[in-house]
């Protein structure tokens, strides 16, 4: 038979996304340091003015105290964008730490399109209540290459391709699509949860978030639901 439906092993894991390396924020360090250069000046104009000052007609130190308060304002506002950076820099740090842990491993990701290879494909499908569904595998151009009708039971359930189509023609290499429109006892529409399943080839660390590169396609970390067996070693 070219397709079929049956259960999958039980799955190790799930996961929570993680966080991707980043850099300081140069740009406001070198605000900080102008900033307390030019406070720093205000404070030296201000102390010799007030030491030369004529007792009988001081100087009006209102203008001078708005000064201080505004600089201080400003001071404390940088210093939080500072340690926002800092936060944010150790998130993508996290993220890319995270991301290249996953090289390797076998994750379960939502998507309906897989590769057909040697050992044929595989889809994760998962249901509410019992139905019938018709299956739906198309190749890259759109070309329906197997249909077929199965019954669901509610829950995960693994649908093989050995990558013969109907007639019994193997269909080469490449990725496939599958469809999926299930239907209760009632005739009334049951969703559909499709989900593929693939080595995590690599993690680009250049992009934000990090995209992980699975059959052939990128997923970003927070799109794994499972992970189903982890890298040797790991």
């Amino acid at each position: 038979m070219a397709g079929e439906a049956a259960f999958p092993s039980q799955v190790v894991s799930g996961t929570t996304p993680l966080p991707a390396a980043g850099t300081s924020g140069a740009k406001s360090s070198t605000t900080s340091t102008t900033l307390a250069s030019n406070f720093q000046t205000f404070l030296t104009l201000l102390t010799t003015q007030l030491q030369n000052q004529n007792p009988l007609d001081p100087l009006d130190t209102n203008q001078f105290t708005q000064q201080l308060v505004q600089f201080a304002g400003v001071e404390q506002q940088l210093k939080s964008n500072e340690q926002l950076t800092s936060l944010v820099d150790l998130q993508k740090t996290a993220q890319a730490s995270q991301a290249l842990n996953f090289v390797g491993a076998t994750a379960l990701v939502d998507g309906r399109t897989t590769t057909l290879g040697t050992t044929g494909a595989a889809w994760n499908l998962n249901v509410t209540k019992p139905a019938s569904a018709e299956v739906f595998i198309k190749n890259a151009a759109g070309v329906t290459a197997f249909s077929s009708t199965y019954s669901v039971n509610p829950g995960d359930q693994t649908f093989r391709w050995d990558g013969k189509g109907n007639d019994g023609t193997q269909w080469p290499e490449g990725n496939y699509t599958i469809e999926v429109v299930a239907k209760d006892a009632s005739n009334q529409a049951v969703p559909v949860v499709t989900q593929i399943a693939g080595v995590v080839e690599s993690a680009d660390l250049t992009k934000t978030p990090p995209l992980l590169s699975i059959g052939g396609q990128t997923f970003t970390v927070d799109k794994i639901n499972k992970i189903i067996a982890r890298a040797a070693g790991s």
